[in-house]
């Protein structure tokens, strides 16, 4: 099974390299439902995620000569939507204004009790972090970036990111708290 999807991505990746309309098509169609849910989850506006999810899969067209086959295909689309949306923040300034250190720093928590929540429930709450925690809430805990990659990104100390993430964990578990309260689900002491 995992040949064949290799197989499949080999093929989309060689017709996309040719500029076979009917590849591009296929590589937009397969990847394009996933790829918007990661744009959504950085913006937070359905018409701008869109045109993000457009920008990116034009760039991926463009640039489709840069894939070195290291990785996946599919990993390598995720990660320039992800450059489009982090340029996107930036190019917005409204991340910058977020991101600093003001304030004392939250207590590290080091997990999020989210269990019994329904995934959608908890994307929820991701999204409705402020930019700056959520941004760095997503790269490191959904996309896996290193703190180190993160703040190179967001042009950000690396410490700055450490904080953001535990500032975000620790909003999080007070959000997950609450929503399980309204919810009549009480966690047991």
């Amino acid at each position: 099974m995992k040949t064949n999807e290799w197989y499949t991505e080999k093929r989309l990746y060689l017709g996309c390299l040719v500029r076979d309309p009917i590849a591009q098509k296929e590589v937009y169609e397969r990847y394009s439902p996933k790829m918007y849910v990661l744009c959504f989850r950085y913006v937070k506006e359905t018409a701008t995620a869109e045109d993000i999810l457009i920008i990116g899969f034009m760039k991926v067209f463009e640039k489709i000569h840069q894939f070195r086959e290291t990785g996946s295909f599919a990993g390598w689309i995720r990660r320039i939507m992800v450059n489009e949306c982090l340029m996107y923040l930036e190019k917005e300034k409204s991340l910058y204004n977020e991101i600093g250190l003001d304030g004392a720093l939250s207590p590290t928590v080091d997990r999020i009790p989210g269990d019994d929540l329904a995934v959608e429930d908890l994307m929820k709450l991701i999204n409705s972090l402020p930019l700056g925690y959520r941004t760095v809430f997503n790269l490191f805990a959904i996309e896996g970036f290193p703190h180190h990659e993160i703040a190179e990104k967001l042009h950000i100390s690396e410490n700055t990111s450490k904080s953001q993430l535990s500032r975000a964990r620790a909003l999080l578990q007070k959000m997950i708290t609450k929503e399980r309260q309204e919810n009549h689900h009480l966690i047991p002491s």
